[in-house]
């Protein structure tokens, strides 16, 4: 339960997304709504990514898996008429705090006011990075299971490979999960040729970016962790230099 608003004025929840890291690739909107709160509520790392935009702050920070607490956090502060912004990396309906925050109110039954501000989703940074991947129907799919069944991720995995869509990979692989990437490409393989074009980028537009491309039956063999988007290209999907480029359909 959540206490009443206590001063004269009510607060405001804004849900913010940073973009994938870069400064100059948050938007002007998200700048200036950060700007004008009182109290910045996020997980750390993303703090820090913001930490000049965000100085002489209230700051509330946290570690992974805290977010249900940072958001009854961010709700208690707003409730008691202050300006909060709870940030997101990428966009905040993207795998993001959006759906929580809300979830979280409707619960509740909160009258609190929630706008939800967007960001570059670490997929379009990606892609743009690698040229145009994503110029036809594409599914997006987090391998993490935490908080979804691996039996759903799977499934979802094996249609949109039986339906040649491009994919795109979220939280592929960390130290302590493993397995999933392969079982995934091994999934894949069933569908797609051996030799589609995938993109791989690491900390699309941070420090340390890194980019390689290759093909669907090298692709385990890459450097992939957690803060990696794989691009899984379509049967139209081909390399030119070093672009990645999903045909759209024109009759060139």
């Amino acid at each position: 339960m959540y206490g009443r608003d206590r001063s004269n004025s009510p607060g405001k929840l804004y849900v913010v997304g940073i973009g994938p890291g870069a400064a100059d690739e948050i938007s002007q909107k998200a700048l200036n709504v950060l700007k004008s709160a009182e109290t910045i509520v996020g997980y750390k790392l993303y703090i820090d990514l913001i930490a000049d935009i965000v100085k002489n702050k209230r700051i509330i920070a946290s570690t992974m898996r805290k977010e249900i607490e940072r958001v009854q956090l961010a709700i208690q502060e707003a409730q008691s008429g202050k300006t909060v912004c709870i940030i997101s990396s990428g966009d905040p309906g993207v795998y993001g705090m959006a759906g929580l925050v809300l979830e979280m109110v409707s619960k509740e039954n909160l009258s609190l006011p929630v706008e939800i501000i967007p960001g570059i989703p670490a997929a379009n940074a990606a892609a743009a990075v690698l040229g145009a991947p994503l110029m036809h129907d594409y599914a997006v799919i987090s391998l993490s299971d935490l908080l979804t069944p691996w039996e759903i991720i799977e499934k979802r995995v094996e249609c949109a490979s039986e339906a040649d869509f491009v994919i795109v990979l979220y939280n592929p692989k960390s130290s302590q999960r493993d397995w999933q990437i392969e079982k995934t490409a091994n999934i894949i393989l069933q569908h797609k040729s051996p030799s589609t074009p995938v993109g791989i980028v690491k900390d699309a537009s941070r420090e340390g970016e890194s980019v390689v491309i290759t093909t669907l039956d090298k692709m385990t063999s890459c450097p992939i962790d957690m803060t990696t988007i794989i691009i899984i290209g379509n049967s139209t999907t081909f390399i030119y230099h070093n672009y990645m480029v999903t045909k759209r359909g024109y009759q060139l």
